[in-house]
């Protein structure tokens, strides 16, 4: 393919404006992320995510794969920028240079338009502020067979460039929502969801309780567990509610966030298909 001459200064209004969106004000304001990686923009595209631009490292070796995304991405309209390494670093994410950043208009979803399959179980994640966390949860909701994702409380943005990076991808393939602990709350008691809340004192022992089917499992941030609400409407009659525990043999309390989900994610797909096999 054929670009015009590679921008070269980092402090270049368009660079400025792309490595903004690195800022959740920004991302809010615009409705528009970066997608960083070629892996993250093949799945963007898959999923027909709009993608306005894409910013080309013009110093990176030739690469099938990326000429390729990039042919892909110049069919749909997508305007490619070549930029020399300086700038190019102003946009990209971390060390992994893969020679290649999109800009893509992404982002969760409202629970009013949040339809999701109602035999299977959904994640809802409170307050997770890391955005590793998140996307690894994510990436776990695909793998695991998850029906959605759902976010709340402070700092959960699942249009994080790294949250994005984190899941490979998947957040563009799993079914994604936002909105406040009360506005989830009142989404499970609509769809008859029983909820359970993974805590370290919780009542249920992982392997006992009931994660398949039509559930939400909740799960807050490391530092600050889930917010009483969840108890509080539980015991309001408001939701179906208990709490689920993964016991805990060394001297560490709990386990990482990802990590409980991937566990209950998965606990939840082999008790669906011990259903299925009786």
């Amino acid at each position: 393919m054929n670009h015009h001459e590679p921008i070269t200064s980092p402090a270049n209004p368009r660079v400025r404006e792309a490595a903004r969106l690195r800022d959740a004000e920004d991302r809010r304001r615009t409705g528009c992320t970066l997608v960083d990686g070629l892996r993250e923009i093949e799945r963007a595209i898959r999923a027909e995510v709009e993608i306005p631009e894409a910013f080309l490292d013009a110093e990176a070796p030739a690469d099938a794969l990326r000429e390729g995304i990039m042919m892909r991405l110049a069919a749909r309209g997508t305007r490619i920028v070549a930029l020399a390494r300086r700038p190019f670093e102003k946009v990209a994410f971390g060390s992994r240079n893969e020679g290649l950043v999109a800009v893509a208009r992404f982002h969760a979803r409202d629970l009013d338009a949040f339809a999701v399959a109602d035999d299977r179980p959904v994640i809802v994640i409170e307050g997770v502020e890391k955005p590793g966390n998140l996307g690894a949860i994510v990436r776990t909701a695909d793998a695991a067979g998850i029906a959605g994702v759902i976010a709340c409380g402070p700092g959960t943005d699942p249009a994080n460039p790294a949250a994005i990076r984190a899941s490979l991808g998947t957040v563009f393939c799993v079914p994604l929502a936002v909105g406040t602990v009360a506005e989830v709350i009142a989404w499970c008691g609509r769809q008859a969801r029983r909820v359970l809340g993974a805590v370290p004192e919780g009542a249920l022992v992982w392997h006992e309780a009931p994660l398949a089917g039509a559930t939400a499992i909740v799960l807050g941030s490391e530092a600050h567990g889930l917010s009483p609400a969840w108890r509080e409407a539980g015991r309001a009659g408001t939701i179906r509610f208990d709490t689920v525990r993964l016991p805990m043999q060394g001297v560490a309390d709990s386990l990482n966030v990802s990590v409980t989900a991937a566990v209950l994610a998965y606990e939840s797909l082999r008790t669906s298909q011990d259903r299925r096999s009786r």
